[in-house]
């Protein structure tokens, strides 16, 4: 009888015990595979070209971040899948949903271009797949495109120039001339500029713009010295901002008509604009010598894990880390717990190198505008120009 007993018995429990394990076929993955799974991110960046040394300061600034915190997001290892965008965007679309669909990440991240960017933001809303944007600083993410799934960790372009605006017209100066290259982000940059600037009584002479990436400077150059203005701000990039300002510097006005811009006229520059690139002050999030603890660290940590000086884009990458791990360590690693991760990130208090920022409703930091010049190799810390600025996130629902 015993025998029998045992049988029936052994029988019921194998059938408990494959119901059991079919039921958990049916659970959502993360409960299925737990802790061992890895955190897939998606690096959408530039690798090779024109932004390459961007790219890699940004890939290697958030691996370190993540480093430090013992190389796991929530108690999860952590699998990076690296794609070189070209800064082509033209095959953004294409890249990203290669990331997605093809390599199921649980994070897009990316990228330098703003045209990039762009398409990267149309694919995570249609696949509902979380984005952080390391440096693009193109409005339409954070504004009519904002979404819950959208984050950035860099800028709008609208903010250092609407600093440099409020700042320029702060020395009784009143008539301005503004130039830039005639694409989205030299139009937001300027559109900055020149709220900032009239904010506060000033005249915009004039707007010029010429294709991008044309440098023959000047045409635009006699123009400026015949308008006479008090001030001059341009919006260059690269070469661009290398031979603009030493073709204004050869004109002889630099010594009458100030030439100021957002950090990007002198950031990576100013070994090749040599002494033409002296005295001009720039607004931007980040700047040298700036006395927040966290920049000494932080500096230190990534020249020694690199071998090279950190800039604002490492600053970038080294913060999309920390809003990873605030998200995915309140979560505890559960990228399916979606709401709780996106309301962890919305709330975090980011401490960065750039000193301690949150996000707006749209996402975007709100951060310090610190007004910098150009001294020797650095943009040194002058003041802050703006305190705590937020984009005003236009056509943004969420906002």
């Amino acid at each position: 009888m015993r025998g029998k007993i045992d049988r029936k018995t052994s029988r019921r429990a194998l059938l408990a015990g494959a119901a059991a394990t079919g039921a958990l076929a049916f659970l959502p993955a993360r409960f299925a595979i737990g802790q061992a799974a890895k955190v897939k991110l998606g690096l959408m960046l530039p690798y090779t070209g024109t932004y390459a040394s961007l790219g890699k300061n940004i890939d290697e600034a958030l691996r370190l971040a993540i480093a430090e915190a013992g190389g796991t997001l929530g108690g999860r290892p952590v699998e990076y899948v690296v794609l070189d965008d070209e800064s082509e965007p033209s095959k953004g679309a294409e890249n990203a949903n290669k990331l997605v669909s093809r390599d199921k990440v649980d994070f897009l991240i990316g990228s330098v271009h703003s045209g990039v960017a762009m398409a990267m933001v149309k694919v995570a809303g249609d696949n509902d797949t979380m984005l952080i944007i390391p440096n693009a600083g193109a409005g339409a993410a954070t504004g009519p495109a904002c979404a819950p799934n959208i984050f950035r960790t860099s800028f709008s372009n609208w903010q250092p120039g609407y600093a440099m605006g409020k700042v320029a017209s702060a020395g009784n100066r009143q008539r301005a001339v503004t130039v830039s290259w005639d694409y989205a982000a030299g139009h937001e940059s300027v559109g900055g500029f020149k709220e900032g600037f009239t904010g506060q009584g000033g005249t915009i002479v004039k707007e010029m713009f010429l294709p991008f990436p044309n440098v023959e400077f000047q045409a635009i150059l006699t123009e400026i010295g015949a308008l006479k203005p008090e001030i001059v701000y341009a919006f260059f990039a690269g070469g661009g901002a290398v031979k603009f300002v030493k073709d204004y510097s050869a004109t002889g006005m630099r010594n009458l008509i100030p030439l100021v811009g957002p950090g990007f006229l002198t950031d990576g520059t100013l070994e090749a604009q040599g002494s033409a690139a002296q005295g001009i002050e720039t607004t931007l999030h980040y700047a040298d010598g700036l006395h927040v603890p966290k920049d000494k660290t932080f500096r230190e940590a990534f020249k020694k894990a690199t071998e090279r000086d950190a800039d604002v884009y490492a600053v970038q990458g080294y913060d999309t880390g920390q809003l990873l791990l605030t998200g995915l360590g309140a979560v505890k690693g559960d990228v399916g717990a979606r709401k709780e991760l996106i309301a962890a990130m919305e709330t975090a208090e980011i401490d960065s190198p750039r000193g301690k920022f949150t996000l707006s409703k749209a996402h975007n930091p709100v951060q310090d505008m610190y007004l910098r010049v150009a001294q020797g190799m650095e943009n040194r810390y002058v003041s802050i120009a703006v305190k705590a600025l937020a984009d005003p996130a236009k056509g943004c629902r969420m906002a």
